[in-house]
C-alpha cells in the first residue's frame, strides 16, 4: 500500500480533429511532468476535441493512440488515462483508457452521452463502471457529463478512494463544474480530480479550464487557471482513512442497485 499517490493533471488546449498534432503537443506537456508521479490525467477526447465526427478519426482499440499511451506510461513509469474516439465492432465510443506502465490497460465507455449536441446519436453508451487498483489505491475514472449523475458515481461500500473526471466542459457551464466536483467528493468520502481543457474548439465552444483537485471534505486542494497548465499533487490515503473513521457517513447510505 502506497500512502502518498502523486497525481499529475494536464490542462491544455486541443487541436481540432487532429490526433497526430495533439499527440505531439502532449509529448511536450509530458516533458514537464514530475518524475515521481504515479498517475497522469489527460482531458476527454484528447486527440480531437469534443467532436461528433468520429468516422475519419475514430481508431480501433489497439490503434496508434493506445500505442502512444503505452509508450508514455512506460517512459514515465506511471499510469496514464484520458479518453478518445474508438471504433469497436462497428460502433463508436467515447472511451477512456487506463494504461499501466507494463503495457496492460483497462477501459471505460462513457455512460451518459451529452444529448444537447447529439452525442447519443453518434456514440454508443457504456454500461459498466471501472474500478482501477493501482499502488494500493482504488480509483474510479469517469467522463465529463457523467459528473451530473450522482447515482452512477455513488461510492457503494467505499469501493474507491479517488474519483477522476476527464472532460471537455464549456465555460458557459463552468459554475456547474465547480459546484459538482466538490459535491461528488463530499457525498462519496473520496478525493476527486476533474481535468478539463482550455481554448476554443472547432464548433466555437470556449473552455476555461478550472481543473481541480478536491479532498473528501470537498475542500479545493488545487485549482487550475484559465490557461494551459499542469500540476503534480500528493494525495494521502492515511488522511482519507482517518476522516472516514471519524465521519463514517457511508454507513447510513441508502442501498440500491442499477437497472440498465
Amino acid at each position: 500500500m502506497q500512502d502518498i499517490l502523486y497525481i499529475s493533471a494536464i490542462q491544455t488546449d486541443l487541436h481540432w480533429e487532429s490526433p497526430e498534432n495533439n499527440r505531439a503537443m502532449l509529448d511536450d506537456h509530458l516533458l514537464g511532468i514530475d518524475s515521481d508521479t504515479d498517475v497522469i490525467v489527460l482531458p476527454e477526447m484528447f486527440t480531437t476535441g469534443f467532436s461528433m465526427n468520429p468516422r475519419p478519426y475514430a481508431e480501433p482499440p489497439d490503434g496508434p493512440t493506445l500505442a502512444w499511451m503505452k509508450a508514455k506510461a512506460q517512459a514515465h513509469q506511471a499510469a496514464l488515462t484520458g479518453s478518445f474516439m474508438v471504433c469497436d465492432k462497428n460502433h463508436f465510443y467515447n472511451r477512456l483508457f487506463w494504461v499501466f506502465p507494463d503495457g496492460r490497460y483497462k477501459s471505460y465507455d462513457k455512460r451518459h452521452l451529452f444529448r444537447m449536441v447529439g452525442e447519443e446519436q453518434v456514440y454508443s453508451s457504456g454500461n459498466k463502471q471501472l474500478i482501477i487498483e493501482w499502488k494500493g489505491w482504488k480509483i474510479c475514472p469517469l467522463i465529463c457529463y457523467d459528473l451530473r449523475f450522482p447515482v452512477w458515481s455513488r461510492n457503494i461500500g467505499l469501493g474507491y478512494d479517488l474519483l477522476i473526471y476527464v472532460a471537455n466542459w464549456p465555460a458557459a457551464r463552468a459554475s456547474a463544474w465547480r459546484a459538482l466536483l466538490p459535491a461528488r467528493a463530499i457525498e462519496n468520502l473520496s478525493y476527486v480530480v476533474g481535468i478539463n481543457r482550455v481554448g476554443i474548439d472547432g464548433n466555437g465552444k470556449m473552455y476555461q479550464g478550472d481543473s481541480l483537485i478536491a479532498d473528501y471534505k470537498g475542500q479545493i486542494l488545487w485549482e487550475g487557471d484559465k490557461a494551459a497548465s499542469s500540476i503534480t499533487y500528493p494525495l494521502s490515503h492515511t488522511a482519507l482513512l482517518e476522516y472516514r473513521n471519524k465521519f463514517p457517513a457511508h454507513l447510513d447510505a441508502d442501498q440500491f442497485s442499477f437497472v440498465m
